[in-house]
């Protein structure tokens, strides 16, 4: 008799679980304390969410503040034909926006779009260049504001309205023109996103603001304006959730699966490559080599062009790092087919002059070459900044990335992200020493998983064998096992299928 849990059983056992709290004896090793009177409505310029000022420290400073931004932007984008100028938007002592948008998961909140059709009643956001945009950041939150009235005013302000979409966050939704400049609620400001195409010759920038702070510029027409200056008090009606906008629309399937039913897909939707295991020795490919201080997801796996190609792995891998290093998916691809080839009992001869090379390390003469996996890595000095970007990692996985190497990792998301893809996260214990197109050969990854990993030997196969030291920051046990498996994927393949055997016992 096969015996199996149901959901319904899973689903009650969780409603069961008990809440956490601390204990009596717990205590804080410290508290901030934060006077939100004090503080004043900042804008983050160009290039980068951190780099915040004060509205009114800005425009008290525009000129200095400006041409700070503009030098700095020179050195992020590297183009000398390519210049921002932001100081071109000051007239009559003001820095004016071409665009503002209220968006996202971040800025279409209810009490934001409520407070700024609250300062937007009665006024306009003018008939000129200038416009404002705005998404609610659901359907449920859109038939309230409708409910309330909050999108009419909007609207005869001059706003436009759009449907909840993340777009003007990663740039396929009101992209500001070449050379405008927009203020947003919304997430992120980086230089490849929202209408700015360093690389094609294009450049816009971002500023990001408080929604408040957007409403009261577009109230001025551009003019850059912190709410705070307006004094103004609100209270914003408590917001009411109807749940028929989801009931009437979205299929509730839950309880009533079908495995018979065919599942439609178009041709643009492919099943995910198999991933290989991690092997006992690791041979890596250094097909792309970034030295610029932090490489964002956006230049990982650019927005925007790649949104249709999410439901297709090998399409969408075909962008990676294409704004960064245009030649890294080519170098990846023919990694890949040399693996394909050696599998196949053809090794090529660029990969069995390496492996010839490797049998002249000490040690590792009679090292197995079905024992070592071939595969490709990036080099970059702190990669990861930006959104949460998970296809990062997996569209160098799917080109048979096996690891990156830096310095350090910008966000600990991108790292658990390559780590879910079973790409091991080398960080330098020494300096590069390694160049593009270099190999490295790890031995004994596997192995390496259960030490302390803060010592790992790899080396450099060139015309000289050199030394490389590698270290792992710590893993958990189910992260080492992730790995091993070669994804995630496979981890809960393997798990999954030992547990239903389990329970059918």
């Amino acid at each position: 008799m096969k015996i199996r849990k149901s959901i319904w059983l899973l689903m009650e056992e969780a409603a069961n679980i008990k809440k956490l709290e601390p204990q009596k004896i717990a205590y804080y090793e410290g508290c901030i304390y934060i006077d939100l009177s004090a503080i004043h409505s900042m804008i983050a310029l160009p290039f980068h969410p951190s780099n915040g000022y004060e509205i009114r420290a800005l425009n008290e400073n525009l000129d200095d503040i400006l041409h700070e931004v503009e030098e700095n932007a020179k050195k992020l984008i590297k183009n000398p034909e390519l210049q921002l100028n932001l100081r071109g938007k000051i007239h009559d002592g003001a820095l004016y926006a071409d665009q503002g948008t209220i968006a996202g998961c971040s800025g279409g909140t209810y009490s934001n779009i409520m407070e700024a059709a609250y300062l937007l009643e009665n006024k306009s956001t003018g008939n000129d260049a200038f416009n404002l945009s705005v998404y609610p950041s659901s359907q449920a939150v859109m038939m309230d504001l409708l409910r309330k009235g909050a999108i009419e005013t909007l609207t005869a302000a001059g706003a436009t309205i759009r449907t909840a979409f993340c777009g003007p966050c990663f740039g396929a939704g009101d992209t500001p023109a070449h050379g405008q400049f927009a203020v947003r609620h919304t997430t992120r400001n980086f230089p490849n996103r929202e209408g700015s195409k360093p690389g094609n010759g294009q450049i816009a920038s971002v500023a990001l603001m408080d929604a408040r702070s957007v409403a009261a510029t577009s109230a001025n027409r551009g003019r850059i304006t912190a709410a705070d200056e307006l004094g103004y008090v609100y209270k914003c009606p408590e917001y009411h959730y109807d749940s028929k906008v989801y009931a009437n629309r979205v299929y509730q399937g839950f309880g009533k699966g079908n495995p018979e039913e065919e599942l439609i897909c178009s041709p643009n939707i492919k099943a995910w490559p198999q991933l290989p295991e991690l092997n006992e020795n690791m041979l890596l490919k250094v097909c792309a080599y970034i030295t610029d201080p932090v490489t964002t997801t956006d230049e990982l796996i650019p927005s925007g062009e790649t949104g249709s190609f999410r439901s297709n792995p090998m399409g969408l891998a075909e962008f990676t790092l294409s704004r960064r290093a245009p030649e890294y998916v080519g170098k990846a691809k023919a990694v890949m087919n040399n693996e394909k080839a050696r599998k196949e009992g053809n090794c090529p001869e660029e990969v069995r002059e390496i492996l010839d090379k490797i049998h002249t390390i000490p040690g590792y003469e009679k090292v197995e070459d079905e024992s070592i996996g071939l595969s490709s890595t990036i080099y970059a000095v702190k990669p990861g900044d930006g959104s949460a970007r998970e296809q990062a990692a997996p569209c160098q996985r799917v080109l048979l990335g096996g690891a990156n190497i830096s310095v350090e990792y910008a966000t600990k998301r991108y790292r658990s992200n390559l780590i879910n893809w079973g790409m091991v996260p080398f960080i330098l214990n020494d300096p590069a020493g390694f160049s593009e197109d270099d190999y490295i050969f790890v031995p004994d990854i596997k192995k390496a998983l259960n030490t302390d990993m803060k010592e790992i030997t790899a080396f450099i196969i060139g015309d000289k064998i050199r030394k490389l030291s590698l270290v792992i920051e710590p893993l958990t046990e189910e992260e080492k096992e992730i790995i091993r498996c070669g994804s995630l994927i496979n981890y809960n393949r393997k798990h999954n299928s030992v547990q239903l055997q389990q329970e059918e016992i």
